[in-house]
């Protein structure tokens, strides 16, 4: 086939490589040179064959004369999906396993447009299986399919909070049964030619990925009227200030070490792996680093507290700098020394009422076991499902709605905070507390119910169990006002009264009988039923009054 020469013959290139898609693997990737030389040409004389479009033609035509054999899957069989991402394009290959080789089933391929262009690596990965799983919607409601993938899709659907199309893409992929499993090795050839065709552009999103380490800044207190502020921020792309308040009487070196401890508290909850921190006190950072010694009972605390949450980080580094270099630091303790009610819509202000190193009351743990959130647990942390099919249906229906912190699962709220999920144990025993507690008012189990979710905590079967509760309560059951209302409605009974209303008709003519008697004159009684006839020749008022 010679190269193209105009318009029309591009346009009839690509619309029959829009019906061989599903035949070759990247076929947009393939085919968008093509679509390129049309963009912006309006008349034929703006027509132009690029150089670009003549080697994307050339090697298209190579690759059309050796395509894969398709195979046909097996009613129910596990089928393989592997994703794949460009700048402009995604890419998904189906295989089912045939002995020990992978056959494909079927292409997806599909261009990029506008603001996708600019998704991260991860989000376009994720994009490609929300695609495939659209397209080829028979395919995934008739099979288990496995995704196997060296990127981490899972965690990033998993938490959708930090981007609400994923939450979208969460919940719509949550009526399949899909598994994320790492990629093993390749089996077959046309897997080989697939993986090595997007291995640039997965390393590309590896190094996209890399997050630099997180910066800690943080300056000596000052003292001002009486209490000690101290200021501490954390920098990467963008900034977080705290400002700290003590209700205690503190030194120096302690201010320090508070300051230290609440910043590497705050990056824990927000997740930071690797963090860089820089300090004015040369006693802080040597004591951590180990060049000093804490001599005195009080550093020591302090250190083995910090020790205990800088084991926390997958790397962390401290080093003491000149006061001089640690002027934004400075600058906003003396403001929040000055202004502290008002820092609060820019800054992230905490008062600390007591010192870290104070022992806190150790509260007993209820050991729940097996209960409702283990397969909840255990599929958002590790990915495992139950082996039932319809309760992994199940679970990964209400996988969305659920989320883990700091290793406790909670249930997504809307309207308000996120809301902790207990078992049956801790169950009963916020029941009865919040029932007939130091502060319950033995009130219904909907207000029972409603104060419960406000206090934050959630379990599926939260009314019922309040309801059950509640009714075998013996305060209720002493306590309760007493009803006169029967305990069944009641069913209204007429009166008996014979006799006392009849209906009356009057049947015929008849064949004349003995007297000339064709007419019968009949009463019946409506509580007895109880029957009166009388025959007659003719119909008279004076006969049926003399009847009646």
């Amino acid at each position: 086939m010679p190269s193209l020469k105009t318009k029309k013959q591009v346009q009839s290139l690509n619309g029959k490589l829009a019906s061989l898609t599903r035949f070759f693997s990247k076929a947009a990737d393939r085919s968008l040179p093509f679509f390129k030389t049309l963009k912006g040409c309006l008349r034929k004389q703006d027509f132009s064959w690029i150089e670009e479009a003549e080697k994307a033609f050339q090697d298209m035509k190579k690759f059309l004369a050796h395509l894969p054999t398709l195979t046909a899957p097996i009613p129910r069989e596990a089928l393989t999906l592997y994703l794949g991402a460009s700048k402009e394009c995604v890419s998904v290959v189906l295989l089912a396993d045939r002995g020990s080789s992978q056959m494909p089933i079927y292409f997806v391929s599909r261009a990029l447009k506008g603001p996708e262009i600019n998704y991260p690596g991860l989000e376009k990965l994720a994009l490609a299986l929300v695609h495939s799983a659209r397209r080829l919607r028979r395919y995934f409601q008739g099979h288990p399919i496995q995704v196997l993938k060296d990127q981490p899709i899972r965690q990033v659907l998993s938490k959708p909070e930090v981007s609400g199309r994923l939450a979208k893409w969460a919940i719509e992929l949550g009526e399949h049964e899909i598994t994320f499993q790492p990629r093993n090795a390749k089996k077959g050839q046309i897997l080989a030619d697939f993986l090595a065709e997007v291995e640039g552009e997965e390393e590309d999103v590896s190094k996209v990925e890399e997050s630099p380490p997180w910066t800690f800044l943080r300056m000596e207190p000052l003292v001002l009227e009486g209490q000690e502020q101290v200021s501490s921020s954390l920098t990467q792309t963008r900034k977080n200030h705290l400002c700290l308040r003590f209700d205690f009487l503190a030194s120096n070196n302690e201010a320090e070490y508070e300051a230290l401890l609440a910043g590497l508290r705050i990056a824990r909850k927000m997740g930071v792996e690797k963090i860089h921190a820089f300090v004015d006190s040369q006693l802080v950072a040597n004591q951590i680093k180990g060049a000093f010694e804490a001599s005195q009972k009080t550093m020591q605390l302090y250190l083995e507290e910090a020790r205990k949450i800088i084991s926390e980080f997958k790397k962390f580094n401290i080093e003491q700098v000149p006061r001089s270099q640690n002027k934004k630091a400075d600058a906003l303790s003396k403001l929040a020394s000055l202004t502290f009610a008002h820092l609060t819509k820019e800054v992230l202000v905490e008062v600390l009422k007591e010192k870290s190193i104070v022992p806190k009351k150790e509260i007993s743990q209820v050991e729940e076991g097996e209960c409702w959130m283990t397969p909840l647990y255990n599929f958002i942390k590790d990915g495992v499902l139950p082996e039932d099919k319809e309760s992994a249906k199940k679970v990964r229906m209400k996988a969305p709605m659920y989320l883990i912190m700091e290793g406790s699962l909670f249930r997504k709220s809307f309207l308000g905070p996120h809301l902790r999920c207990v078992g049956p144990l801790q169950a009963k025993e916020l029941i009865q507390e919040v029932h007939g507690g130091t502060c319950g008012i033995h009130a219904r189990p909907i207000l029972v119910t409603t104060k419960i979710m406000r206090l934050g905590y959630f379990w599926p079967s939260l009314y019922q169990d309040a309801k059950e509760v509640i009714e075998k309560c013996q305060s209720c059951q002493m306590h309760a006002p007493v009803s006169n209302r029967p305990r069944r409605d009641l069913i209204p009974v007429t009166t008996a009264w014979p006799f006392y209303k009849w209906g009356i008709d009057i049947v015929g003519p008849f064949p004349q009988g003995i007297s000339k008697m064709k007419f019968l004159i009949v009463a019946v009684d409506y509580f007895t039923k109880w029957v009166e006839a009388k025959p007659l020749a003719t119909i008279t008022g004076q006969r049926v009054i003399n009847f009646v």
